[in-house]
């Protein structure tokens, strides 16, 4: 499988990462792509670097890694119609830091529903909003693994995510429509919260069930 990446921060390199080490070719986008030649010595001959649309034009499913604040400018930047009918793993958080960490958007709309917006030929699926990068791949807690919750509006993507899910160590429970990212990215800001009063970020979420 063909991966294209948007975004070369923590996230971005992490997942390609994960995409790389499990087989898949992977092709990551940036503003500048020389910054990953480190980065690429180091993941392997199924990574590779290009500009934004490079990525997005490569990929058989594409991945958003972006800051919020960079992100509609990115999706320009990659062209539109390279998004076209393919499945779109949406990871970002609409955060704002001015006053301390809290979402730009919430309760009546959502991040993911406006990427799903400036994406209308594409399938938007929200994940791995929710937990630290250094955990997005393969994570190890004593209690087990936690559990990714997931939404977009196309079934059959939700599946194709479910199943990258489960090869990177991960349990997805799906809650529905894009619109489920407005209980998403609120649990975003509870990870930062309780992160930022433990002083520890090695935590995630899981659902119990009887």
């Amino acid at each position: 499988m063909r991966v294209g990446i948007l975004g070369s921060g923590d996230v971005g390199k992490t997942l390609a990462g994960g995409f790389a080490g499990l087989g898949h070719e992977v092709k990551i986008g940036s503003r500048d792509p020389g910054k990953l030649e480190d980065w690429l010595e180091k993941t392997g001959p199924k990574a590779s670097a290009g500009t934004f649309a490079e990525a997005a034009a490569f990929g058989e499913i594409l991945v958003l890694s972006t800051l919020w604040g960079g992100t509609e400018h990115a999706i320009q930047l990659a062209e539109v119609e390279n998004f076209a009918g393919k499945v779109v793993i949406d990871t970002t958080n609409p955060l704002s830091f001015e006053g301390g960490p809290h979402l730009a958007i919430g309760h009546t709309d959502s991040g993911g529903e406006q990427v799903q917006r400036w994406l209308p030929a594409a399938r938007v699926v929200k994940a791995f909003n929710m937990v630290g990068y250094a955990h997005m791949v393969h994570p190890d807690f004593p209690g087990g693994p936690p559990d990714m919750f997931i939404c977009g509006n196309d079934d059959e993507a939700k599946k194709t995510v479910t199943g990258i899910l489960k090869d990177f160590g991960w349990p997805a429970i799906d809650i529905g429509g894009i619109e489920g990212s407005r209980l998403l990215e609120p649990m975003c800001i509870l990870w930062v919260a309780y992160g930022a009063r433990t002083g520890g970020w090695n935590h995630a979420f899981k659902m119990l069930r009887k």
